[in-house]
Parts: structure tokens; sequence; C-alpha cells
């Protein structure tokens, strides 16, 4: 007897209202149903996925579990009833399409009469999907066009936040909600005290945060900072840029922000919502002070925890005779002390253990001398190195614009001259002068950008000067932060007093174990094993 072809069925909703999850049961009937018809046919499985998007597979777990299985061979043919119901991005059609034809797996969609298994089905599937796209484009616009009117007329699209409820686009005070974010206000302003210091206290306070697991500063940024507690609405916060991965960011001009004053009731009087945004801005750093601040240490934003991921952050602390010592721990200790229980189900703190900036400086050294045993011949060629890239780095000089400034000032003048001769007519003395003024206004921008680059650059000496001290630093065994700021790329805190480092160029990781003896000057660092090691995963830690 003739074995039976095993037949698979995929089928998708993009909503999950009750009539789309009727037309959902509607169509794995239809497919039963076709597959029962042929006598050839045995049904393996009806594959679906409901409330999810057409324009992209990526959270599409029905079809993922489809290919899956057809790689596995369950399978030798695929139903589906539309193109748009596969993929309404032509590159995923085709790729998947594709992709299962290489496994031997034919996809034929019924209504548009489309058989991959075709000479020229690739073709007339190209042509349905890139109409299936397009139509998703249109869909796209078309929502974004009703949503911004809706807006418009203040419709409040989101979720719930603290001291509001968000019901049928209109937002109601949650009085009890309401009462923490004028308490929040109260702290910051009245009593002067920091997110930080804020976030703790409510934590401690047993406060539960609306959607975080935990109160943070970041929390208690986003309150201070929210328009709606005045009773404004400020919607297109963020936007959807592209349609196909729906990836959301954040929108740069103000111009396309929906902005509605006086629109709710308020929880907070705009006397207090404008002293509080005038703290904010005395309190917020300036950028030079925030990029100052991330590079503040040699290894600063480069320390990660090796027991939850978080960032270590700095501490710097005082002995008893005065003097001053930096160490390192984990944000998340340091935030809410060792691990224990959040009262929601959950953790936070951390049980790692605080770091030594002579502990750092000791591991890096022995990294590097590990990597670099010749250090002086080592020293010599990087010199020379930079040597020759200084030398081929200069900026260029900005005489060769200022020339062809003069150039152009002239052909200006020669111009005028030739329309008061009468060769050339007004509209094209006109025409010619927009053309040297644009000219000129691009130079003039040009010789600006070079002199503010010229101003800011040291020169090539100071940058070899500078580097001839780090290195000769390193060569004489004491600190060289300069240098480890340079070839340390992360550096992963682990339980038992171990590091790993990653240093630029190497291609894998420094595994250290260290001791440590004695107390304030006779404080002493040992590294008493060191090996190669995995890579640490510490370029992309968990977000702080």
């Amino acid at each position: 007897m003739e074995e039976k072809l095993r037949v698979a069925a995929y089928c998708r909703v993009s909503t999950e209202k009750d009539d789309q999850v009727n037309s959902l049961q509607n169509q794995r009937q239809y497919f039963s149903a076709l597959i029962d018809r042929h006598a050839g046919w045995t049904l393996h499985e009806v594959y679906f996925d409901e409330g999810l998007s057409g324009t992209t597979v990526k959270h599409r777990s029905g079809f993922h579990r489809m290919i899956a299985d057809a790689e596995c061979g369950a399978f030798s043919l695929v139903l589906t009833k539309e193109v748009s119901r596969f993929a309404r991005n032509t590159v995923d059609t085709l790729s998947y399409t594709r992709r299962l034809r290489q496994l031997g797996v034919g996809v034929i969609f019924t209504v548009d009469n489309i058989d991959t298994r075709d000479n020229d089905g690739e073709l007339r599937l190209s042509i349905m999907a890139t109409l299936a796209q397009e139509e998703s484009r249109k869909i796209s616009e078309r929502v974004k066009w009703g949503q911004r009117r809706s807006m418009e007329q203040g419709v409040v699209f989101g979720r719930d936040l603290l001291g509001y409820t968000v019901r049928d686009g209109h937002l109601f005070v949650n009085q009890e909600e309401a009462e923490v974010v004028r308490l929040i206000f109260h702290k910051y302003l009245d009593e002067g005290k920091g997110t930080h210091v804020i976030a703790r206290e409510l934590q401690e306070a047993g406060i539960p945060p609306k959607r975080a697991r935990v109160w943070s500063n970041t929390v208690i940024l986003r309150v201070l900072r929210n328009e709606k507690y005045v009773g404004d609405l400020c919607q297109k916060k963020t936007c959807t840029p592209d349609y196909l991965t729906h990836a959301k960011t954040r929108t740069r001009e103000k111009t396309e922000l929906v902005y509605l004053r006086a629109h709710h009731e308020p929880i907070l009087d705009r006397a207090t919502w404008d002293r509080a945004q005038a703290e904010l801005a005395r309190r917020s750093p300036c950028p030079a002070r925030k990029q100052q601040y991330a590079n503040r240490y040699w290894c600063s934003g480069k320390i990660v925890c090796g027991v939850c991921g978080r960032h270590f952050v700095s501490r710097t602390k005082k002995r008893k005779d005065g003097t001053i010592y930096r160490a390192w721990r984990c944000r998340a200790a340091a935030e809410h002390g060792a691990c224990k229980s959040d009262g929601r189900g959950g953790t936070i703190g951390c049980s790692s253990a605080s770091v030594y900036e002579k502990v750092l400086l000791a591991c890096a050294a022995s990294a590097l001398d590990a990597v670099w045993a010749d250090k002086r011949a080592w020293k010599q060629e990087l010199l020379k190195e930079l040597e020759q890239t200084a030398q081929t780095a200069q900026l260029p000089d900005p005489a060769g614009l200022y020339r062809q400034i003069d150039k152009l000032e002239a052909k200006k003048l020669r111009a005028v001259d030739l329309t008061l001769d009468g060769t050339l007519t007004q509209e094209e003395l006109k025409r010619q002068k927009q053309l040297y003024d644009a000219s000129l206004t691009r130079l003039r921008g040009q010789i600006r950008a070079l002199e503010a680059r010229r101003a800011a650059q040291p020169t090539a000496a100071d940058c070899l000067r500078v580097w001839a001290e780090a290195l000769e630093q390193m060569t004489d065994g004491t600190a060289c932060t300069p240098l480890y700021r340079e070839v340390v790329e992360c550096i992963l805190v682990e339980p038992g007093s171990f590091l790993t480092l990653r240093l630029a160029g190497v291609p894998f990781g420094i595994r250290l174990h260290y001791r440590v003896s004695g107390r304030m000057d006779t404080y002493r660092v040992e590294v008493d094993a060191l090996f190669a090691a995995a890579l640490p995963a510490c370029a992309n830690p968990i977000p702080t």
C-alpha cells in the first residue's frame, strides 16, 4: 500500500478579538476538511498563531514549531490560505519557503493558487508577497494617522501608571496611589532628598511600585518628570519607524509630539510641578559633567558582577587617619544590601563582595605581564607606531580652503562685470551667485569645523609624551591607569577572590585568583593563580 503524504497546515489571525478567534477555528476546520478530501494525504497537525502580527515571524511560536518539525522530517507539505497569512514580510516569505524547499517540503497557498513546488511558484509567490507587504505598509500608515487624530482629540493610549487608571481612553485618579506621588514630590522638593534615597525609603516602607520590581532612582525620576501629574498629556513619546520590525525608538522631533495642556484631573498643582522641573534642571549635571562622571576612573563602566550581572559602582571611603581609598561594589548591593526578599515574591540586593582599587590594579598589571612578557621591546615598537600614526593623522591645513574662497569671490566679481557688459542677464547672474554662495557657505563651514578640531586636538608631541610616561610606568612595575583604561575592556568579579579580565586585542580571557594581607600601609595584593579562560561575556551586562 502506498504511503500517504503527511500534510501540515498553518493559520494565523492578527488580533485576539472574538470574531478573529472564530476565524481561526474556521481555518482549522477548513484545512482538516481539505486534507480529508485528498485520498493520498494525511493530516499531521494544524499549526497556528493568534493575536500576532504577520509583518514578522519573530514572536510566532506556532510558526517556529512548524519549521522545527519540518527539519525533523515530520511532514512533506504545508497548506496555508493566503500569502498574507503566512507572512506579510517579503523577505520572511521567500526565505522560509526556500528553507522548506531545501528540506523537501512544499508550500501550497490555496486561495492564491500558488504551489512552491511548481517551476514558476517562487516568481508568483514573490509578487504576492510584495503586494502583501505593501498592504501592511498602507495599514500601518492608516493606523498611525488614526491614532494621531485620536490623540489630538484627547484619547489616552497606554497603560495604567502610578496615580492614574486608564479606562476607555480616559485617565482617572487612583487616590491611594496619588498619595505616593505627592509623597515623592514632597521628599524631593521639601526635604531635599535625592532619588536614590527616596527609592530606598519607599522600599523600606513597604510601598510597592506600580510596574517595576523594586523602587530605583530611575523609577523616581520618571515620576518626577511625568507631565500627567500636573494634568497635561504628552503622547507619541516613542514611535515605530519600521512597520516590519515594530522596533520602538524615542521621538526626537518635538513637532511629532502631541501635547495637551490641562487635559485631565491633576494630582499636583502647577506651582509644585514647575518647582520640581526647575530643581531637576538645577541638580542635573551638564553633558560635559555627565561624560566626566562616566569616564571618571580608568575602570568606570567596565566592572561587572559575576553573581547578578549588574555594573559595579565606585565608593570612596575614609580611614580613621583621614586618608582616602576607593572600593567598587555591585550596584544592586550598594542600593539594597545583601540579597533579600522584595516582598513581592522576588529578590533584591546582591551577595557579591566589594573589591578594592588596589586589587583591580594588581590584577590588571599581572594580566598585562602575562600577555606582554618583553615589555620594553613592546614599548619601543608601540611608540614607533604611535609616532608614525601621529605624523599621518595630522589635520589638513585650511590654507587650501581659503584659496578656494578667494577664487570664488573673484568669480563673483567677474560675473557682475559680465552682467554690466551685457554678456550675462540678470537671471543668469542670480543663478551664478546662488551657486557661488552655496559653495562659499560649504567651504566656510569646513574651515570652522577644521579650526574647532585643531583647537581641541592635543599636539602629537603631547600625545606621545603621555603614552611614553604611561609605558615607562608599566615597565617600572607601578600603576599605569592611562594604559589600563585603553587595554582593559571589562572585568568580571566572581565569588572566591576570582577576577576575569578581557583585554583589547587578546582572543581569550585572563582569569586570576588573588589573596590580600595586611591593613592600611601594609595592605598587599598577591596574584597566586593566573590562567587563560573563555572571554567574559560582560560587554552587555544587565542594564543598571
